[in-house]
Order: structure tokens, then sequence, then C-alpha cells
């Protein structure tokens, strides 16, 4: 499923009224803001993390952003995004990383990035 830029705040919007919780959420909202408003959310995908220690989740975000200006902002996106401070309230951002990122010319310049970020409770 692909959300156009302005369709990303409203998606978030839309989301938390019908009732949709947990970090994720909170997650996606940081890294909209983190992308600026170029980006287009692509997907999100989560799996349950865990060590003798720690219990979380590995979460993997895809952006795409489309046109000259926003793929500017998709490798600004990609530069920021390891040193991010990010506020989960009750959770930890400990990894954040790019894992894919594709870029395009046929039609109009376009930049694809996946990013991979582990987050754990914080208890």
């Amino acid at each position: 499923m692909q959300i156009e830029p302005e369709g990303s705040r409203a998606m978030i919007q839309a989301l938390r009224r019908e009732g949709a919780r947990g970090p994720w959420l909170a997650l996606l909202e940081d890294l909209l803001r983190l992308a600026g408003p170029a980006a287009q959310f692509l997907h999100h995908a989560e799996k349950p993390w865990s060590s003798a220690t720690f219990a979380g989740a590995r979460h993997r975000i895809a952006f795409a952003f489309e046109g000259p200006e926003a793929v500017a902002a998709g490798e600004t996106f990609i530069a920021a995004l390891p040193g991010h401070a990010f506020t989960l309230r009750g959770h930890l951002v400990v990894d954040a990383t790019v894992s894919a990122a594709e870029h395009s010319l046929v039609d109009r310049p376009r930049l694809s990035v996946e990013a991979e970020l582990l987050v754990l409770d914080d208890a």
C-alpha cells in the first residue's frame, strides 16, 4: 500500500482513532517527521525480538521519495537516521539502519529506502 505524503499524517490520525496502539505507531510517526513531507510511506513489518536480558521488536519500514527535491530529502533522511534521537515512551530504539536504498531515474527521479530498527521495551 502506498500513501501519498499528505496522506501519511492523516493515516496516523485515522489509525489512532481506530484504536491502533503500540510503539510501532509512535515509531512510524517519528520516522515520518524525520523523513519530511516528501516521504511516501510504503510498508511496515514487525517481528518480535528477544535476548537473554531484553525483549522488543525489529521493525522494517519503507518509504519512497519521488522528484528531485524529494530524492534530496530522502538522502538527508538516510544520513540522519542512524544518529536520530527517537522519543518512544516506554521503549528504546537501540539500532536504526538503512538496510536498502535504490535510486531510479526512469520517468522521474525516485529513491526507495528501507529502514530497520530494533526497539526494546524499557522496563
